[in-house]
Parts: structure tokens; C-alpha cells; sequence
């Protein structure tokens, strides 16, 4: 069985705030808090899927900063890449999710993350803070 990519953005707003995004879907996962992102599609690169994924459950622009640690897996045989990113134009919107939520720092961790997206806010928060 092959490894499916899956990107995560990390948008990152001024005051050091980031973008969670409350899943509707599937079930298991419902009401858990993520990355916005999905499936990088055959022939596409992790960062033109990245942008594809914004601009479709988000309706938003991005632009990709640096990469956030290595490859997290999660369950399914998936892997999740993670990127840095700001908001080059449009304002999110919730098409494809319950919510969504604009967390500062000591809000971070105000949602119910699901597991990656909990690893992965710890390590981005070391990324913010460190600056």
C-alpha cells in the first residue's frame, strides 16, 4: 500500500494567530479541530495542492512560507506534510467545515485539536514564539 500526501496549511495572521478549521466530515472526525488542507491529487505538487485546498475550503489566496517539521502520520496509511502560510487575498470562509476559529497565543489550544493537528500546533507554536 502506497503512502497518501496530505498538506496542511498553517495560516498564520498578524499577532501571531493561526487558522483552525472545525471538521464536518467523516464522522469519526467530526467536530475536531484541523489544518485546512487535503489530498495531493497525481500529478500535482504538494504546494499547487496546498493552494488548490485553501482556495477551495477557504475561498482564500495563500502564499507558502517554510515547511513546518517532517512528514506526520496519521492514521490510514496517510502521511501530512505542514507549511507555513499568509493570506495573500480573501477572507476564509467555512465551505467544506462546521467552523472556523482564529486562535492568538494562549488560545492555542482552546479547540478540541485532532491528534496530528495537536503535534503539529506544539511545534508550530515553538516556530511562532521563537521569533
Amino acid at each position: 500500500m502506497s503512502t497518501v500526501v496530505v498538506v496542511a496549511a498553517v495560516i498564520v495572521a498578524p499577532g501571531r494567530r493561526v487558522l483552525a478549521a472545525q471538521r464536518a466530515e467523516p464522522a469519526a472526525l467530526a467536530g475536531g479541530w484541523e489544518f485546512p488542507g487535503g489530498k495531493v491529487e497525481p500529478g500535482e505538487s504538494e504546494v499547487a495542492a496546498l493552494v488548490r485546498e485553501c482556495r477551495e475550503e477557504l475561498g482564500v489566496e495563500v502564499s507558502v512560507g517554510e515547511r513546518v517539521g517532517e512528514d506526520w502520520p496519521i492514521d490510514g496509511g496517510y502521511v501530512v506534510r505542514v507549511w507555513l502560510c499568509s493570506l495573500a487575498s480573501g477572507t476564509p470562509q467555512a465551505k467544506e467545515h462546521l467552523a472556523l476559529r482564529w486562535l492568538g497565543p494562549g488560545e492555542y489550544y482552546d479547540v478540541e485539536w485532532l491528534g496530528a493537528d495537536l503535534a503539529i500546533m506544539k511545534t508550530v507554536e515553538n516556530l511562532l514564539l521563537r521569533d
